[in-house]
Parts: C-alpha cells; sequence; structure tokens
C-alpha cells in the first residue's frame, strides 16, 4: 500500500520561501516519476515539477527559476524548494507518483497513480 505524505506548507509573505516534503512509503517500483502538482480554488491542477529515479527534473514555466525539485532516495522523499514566491503560487499543493518514468505529457495528473493528501501554501502580498 503506497501511501504518500505532503509536509512543510504554510504561510509567507510574497517573495519569501517554503520547502516541502513528500514522504513515500510502500514503494515497489523500481523505477518511478516522482513530483508536486497544485490546484488553487476555481482553477484546474497544474503540473509544477516532477523528478525521476535517475534525478532527471522538468518544471512548469511559471516556477521555473525559483522552485528546485530534488529527492534522497535513501529517505525516500521529494523535496520542493520554493523560493521568489508570489501571490499566484497560492494554492494546495499535492505530491504525486507514479512507474517508471517523467517522459510524455508529465503535466497531466490523470497518469499519476498515487497522491498524497495535500498542503496548502499561503502567499500575501
Amino acid at each position: 500500500h503506497v501511501q504518500l505524505v505532503e509536509s512543510g506548507g504554510g504561510s509567507v509573505q510574497s517573495g519569501g520561501s517554503l520547502r516541502l516534503s513528500c514522504a513515500a512509503s510502500g514503494y515497489t517500483y523500481s523505477r518511478a516519476c516522482m513530483g508536486w502538482f497544485r490546484q488553487a480554488p476555481g482553477k484546474e491542477r497544474e503540473g509544477v515539477a516532477v523528478i525521476d529515479g535517475d534525478g532527471n527534473t522538468r518544471y512548469a514555466d511559471s516556477v521555473k527559476g525559483r522552485f528546485t525539485i530534488s529527492q534522497d532516495n535513501g529517505k525516500n522523499t521529494v523535496y520542493l524548494q520554493m523560493n521568489g514566491l508570489k501571490p499566484e503560487d497560492e494554492a494546495m499543493y499535492f505530491c504525486a507518483g507514479k512507474p517508471l518514468d517523467c517522459s510524455g505529457a508529465w503535466t497531466s495528473g490523470n497518469a499519476y497513480k498515487h497522491w498524497g493528501q495535500g498542503t496548502q501554501v499561503t502567499v500575501s502580498s
């Protein structure tokens, strides 16, 4: 039984930083794509960043240069370092995972088999 548990959300002022963590357990895949999605009220779910087992990463254009995704395989944890936060980054952030790699339409949430419960990020201007 795969579980993804997010933590690290909170409230910050515009320009501030937060680091989200996603702890995975029960994973049996030899290769996997892990990533972060977000959804603001009234908006569609958006792919933010993903990372595969080799450390290859992909980012949404809206966060490139500000967000960094990383992983600690020994701890089965994926991180999202968010710097230069803007009010438009405010959303519920979800960790997601799927087998194999992050190729193809990585921003399509439908491709991800496992999801966390989400952690709220609030950015005040």
